[in-house]
């Protein structure tokens, strides 16, 4: 399968990749719905232009730290998406054997450093990835994907502390949705982020999260000072989910959001936007769902663990004994 990653340089290569995120998660869906993802999943429909935004304006050798809503992320930056659905479903052949799941998804061959369950414990990772390239002398940047809810998580703010004082080659991403959880960012974020990084020296820029081409265009600014030099930047992606913050809240039926309210964000739909200008824009959706169905075909034919390797991986060179301890 080729790297998705390779064509976000053109319009119709981020429809395309906008619409792979969109179906993707969609049958994620379908899939918890059937039991076949356990646990359940955090839906990235309607933040797809962040992602590919973003990724597109990264280089083939960058790196990127996800969030526990990483499958977009993750898919943008070239993960195969038959094994991003094996990994989700726990078969062997997942990105990650099946033991990572849909928030610890990872292919460190292609610079996807990994998801992340803890809100904002990302940064401090993009952080240290970066600096240590940059003493390599390896030109690699990193992006740092991250919710309003991390804006008051001290990592957060320490990696920004950091990277600014070592002019660490991050790009912080910002994906305010507007909520964390289902708490609204009005009720829970003091000041703003931009001020945020404002406080520590970092250039930032607020930008149309619903605008592929308007996210690419920052990022691609953001990257080109980090890479030559300049040190960390700073993205405030204005976005929204168009489902809940986890696939748990359709059981549960929460109330926290308005319909007038989602239905004035659905109208700004980052797919609908950018459809009328690709051509050939059927062709890609006929060729994304066919994608999307010999890949969960795939999926779903993969063996499980086996339970007597559930230890395995957990350390790097195994578990150190203990004394007195039977192995």
């Amino acid at each position: 399968m080729t790297t998705p990653a390779a064509s976000l340089g053109t319009p119709a290569g981020r429809y395309r990749m906008m619409r792979l995120i969109r179906e993707f998660d969609t049958l994620a869906l379908e899939w918890v719905r059937a039991g076949e993802i356990p646990g359940g999943i955090h839906p990235y429909l309607g933040q797809e232009a962040v992602a590919v935004g973003v990724c597109a304006a990264l280089a083939p050798g960058d790196q990127l730290t996800s969030t526990h809503r990483g499958h977009g992320h993750v898919l943008a930056k070239g993960a195969d998406p038959a094994r991003l659905l094996a990994e989700l479903a726990g078969r062997e052949a997942g990105l990650n054997r099946g033991r990572g799941g849909s928030m610890h998804a990872a292919d460190v061959s292609l610079g996807i450093l990994g998801a992340n369950g803890m809100v904002g414990a990302g940064a401090a990772i993009a952080v240290g990835a970066a600096w240590a390239a940059r003493h390599l002398g390896r030109g690699t940047v990193v992006a740092c994907f991250f919710g309003d809810g991390a804006l008051n998580q001290g990592v957060l703010l320490e990696a920004l502390n950091l990277a600014s004082i070592r002019r660490a080659p991050v790009v912080f991403v910002c994906e305010n949705n507007g909520y964390a959880t289902t708490l609204p960012a009005a009720a829970a974020v003091g000041g703003s982020a931009l001020g945020r990084a404002a406080a520590f020296g970092v250039p930032a820029v607020e930008v149309d999260g619903m605008d592929v081409d308007a996210v690419q265009e920052a990022a691609a600014e953001a990257v080109a000072r980090a890479r030559d030099g300049g040190g960390p930047g700073f993205l405030e992606c204005r976005t929204y989910r168009f489902e809940g913050h986890h696939s748990m809240e359709r059981r549960l039926r929460l109330n926290y959001r308005s319909a007038q309210e989602v239905a004035v964000w659905r109208a700004r739909d980052p797919l609908d936007r950018s459809r009328p200008a690709i051509a050939d824009a059927d062709r890609i959706d006929a060729e994304v769902a066919e994608e999307l169905r010999t890949a969960a075909a795939w999926a779903l034919a993969a063996s499980r663990p086996d339970p007597a390797g559930a230890d395995d991986f957990l350390y790097a060179g195994g578990p150190p004994p203990r004394p007195g301890v039977s192995p």
